[in-house]
């Protein structure tokens, strides 16, 4: 494996590529108005792992209207490498966003006809195919509404037959599916191709994951798809878990409260964070994939790996929308602000 410390640049060999949305977020302020922000959660996600060093392609099209351009300028910006350059008819997503008291949103998604849904399986498949160096591929939340299953499990089937490590992000968003029984059963059958999940504690809600708490449901979950070696399960601000198929598992939390501005990408920045890490390990390690990594992980790596992703969502909350931070920040974090943690 290439080291994975080079930021991507449309030079640096290409270690992630990512399929989902991407979309522009209408904030709702207190004055009525909206605040169009950047988003979507692989969006987010490619965002936060270039900034960690990774090389990264976003998989999807995007729109060749304002919203579009400025999503594009945005990737190109921090590194990420664009399988589709070429802009699309289709108009951008919007998700019209409201935050609670406590800074969490609520989301209302407008995703008829546009542009980052207007992929195939097969040309998903091409533009890995491209990419010699490609360790994983991701996908997760809107990409994983039932009306796009012929897209995107084709794709994750073959890309784990290709011999690639699957990420999947449930990060589920029932209240815009019109048929909340169908999403769940296609989140599910996109999960049983995941070497890595990650789920937070209300993914395992709406899922309906039985267990009397969230570590229970996630503990059945992994146990559910016997292809997966790890489960980050995601608390907030109660921390987080990452379980490992061998029934071992670690846990993480923030020992001091944060300032929190809102919770917008917090999950993406955590994933990135842990891929990055793991990603870094692996290529010191010298092994021969990064899924024969993962499925060897050990108990310090995994704790290590874990406190770098929990650093990146916490610096990530102290911003006003998906600010995701780079590598050294987030490492800094983390040495100067010992977590709780067991073991």
């Amino acid at each position: 494996m290439t080291s994975a410390s080079t930021i991507s640049n449309g030079t640096a060999p290409i270690h992630a590529a990512i399929a989902g949305e991407a979309l522009i977020d209408l904030i709702r302020r207190p004055d009525g108005s909206y605040l169009p922000c950047l988003g979507g959660a692989l969006y987010n996600l490619c965002r936060a792992l270039a900034r960690q060093g990774v090389g990264t392609q976003y998989l999807n099209p995007l729109s060749r209207d304002r919203f579009g351009r400025e999503l594009a300028a945005q990737l190109m910006d921090d590194g990420v490498v664009l399988a589709q350059p070429e802009p699309v008819q289709q108009v951008t997503s919007l998700a019209v966003v409201n935050l609670d008291a406590h800074g969490h949103p609520d989301y209302a998604f407008y995703r008829e006809g546009v542009a980052d849904r207007a992929v195939s399986a097969a040309g998903l498949g091409d533009s890995c195919a491209a990419l010699p160096a490609l360790q994983l591929v991701c996908t997760g939340a809107l990409a994983l509404d039932a009306r796009d299953t012929a897209i995107y499990l084709p794709w994750l089937a073959a890309q784990r037959a290709a011999g690639r490590c699957v990420v999947v992000d449930a990060n589920l968003r029932p209240s815009v599916m019109p048929d909340l029984a169908a999403y769940r059963t296609t989140v599910h059958a996109a999960l049983a191709h995941a070497h890595i999940i990650k789920a937070s504690d209300e993914d395992l809600e709406h899922l309906a994951v039985p267990g009397v708490d969230a570590l229970a449901r996630a503990q059945h979950l992994l146990a559910a798809n016997p292809q997966a070696h790890l489960l980050a399960l995601t608390l907030g601000a109660e921390g987080a878990w990452l379980l490992r198929r061998s029934g071992a598992q670690c846990f993480a939390k923030e020992a001091q409260p944060l300032q929190v501005v809102d919770t917008v990408g917090a999950g993406d920045s955590f994933l990135a964070g842990l891929l990055a890490h793991l990603l870094r390990q692996a290529c010191s390690a010298n092994v021969g994939s990064f899924v024969q990594f993962v499925s060897t992980l050990s108990a310090d790596a995994g704790q290590q790996a874990l406190r770098h992703a929990l650093a990146s969502a916490s610096l990530c909350v102290m911003e006003q929308g998906c600010v995701p931070p780079v590598w050294q920040t987030a490492a800094d974090w983390a040495c100067a602000h010992p977590a709780q943690h067991t073991q």
